[in-house]
Order: C-alpha cells, then structure tokens, then sequence
C-alpha cells in the first residue's frame, strides 16, 4: 500500500505524542523533479504524511492513489489537470481519482494518504 521512503520517519505512537524536529534530508521518490521528505509513515495504521517539493517544470502522468489523497498548498503552484492550485488551497481526492501533477514554476505541499475505512 505505502512506497515507504525509509529513515528518521515517525510513526502513529501508542500513547501520548512523538516528534520529528525539523530538519532531515529530501528525498527521491522515483519520479523526476519531486523530492519528499516524510513525516510519518504508518502501514498499520494506514497513513502516510509527507512534504512534497515540486521542481520548477515537474510533471506526473496521469495516475492515481489507493489512499484518501489530502494535498495543502504550503508555497507556488501546481496544476492537477482540473484546476491550478496555490498557497493555502486545500485539495480532497477520493481513492482512485486519476490526476496529474504539473508544477510549471514549482510547490510545496503538505500531503497526506489514509487508507479508505469505508472499504473495509
């Protein structure tokens, strides 16, 4: 379900509260000109955050995700093949809604996957 990115990622604690300070490295996630650096990473509990930079002129093709999708604009723009996107926009996507990723000047973003409890 997760394309785990490995490293100083946290995980959803039993009790109480956990932290990652800030800092870490980006990392690839095997897409051209998308770097992550990611939050937390939770197969057992299904979720899944990262930041998500996007180079200037980044594309994906057309794809889509098993998971809740959840994207916070943090910094520049993308454009999902529906809609342009910037600072402070907050974007929903159902399991399995295809979309691309264009980020003609580059992004930040917040996102979150959980898995969908409905199809359980």
């Amino acid at each position: 379900m997760f394309e785990a990115v490995g490293g100083d990622v946290l995980t959803v604690p039993a009790s109480g509260s956990t932290l990652r300070r800030a800092g870490g490295e980006w990392r690839d996630i095997g897409s051209p000109g998308f770097l992550a650096k990611p939050l937390l990473e939770d197969e057992q509990a299904g979720m899944r955050t990262w930041l998500l930079k996007a180079e200037p002129g980044a594309t994906a093709a057309l794809h889509d995700h098993p998971e809740i999708e959840q994207v916070y604009v943090l910094e520049g723009t993308f454009s999902d093949g529906i809609a342009t996107y910037g600072p402070g926009d907050f974007i929903v996507r159902a399991p399995g809604a295809p979309h691309l990723t264009a980020c003609e000047h580059g992004s930040l973003t917040l996102v979150m996957y959980t898995r969908d409890w409905r199809a359980a």
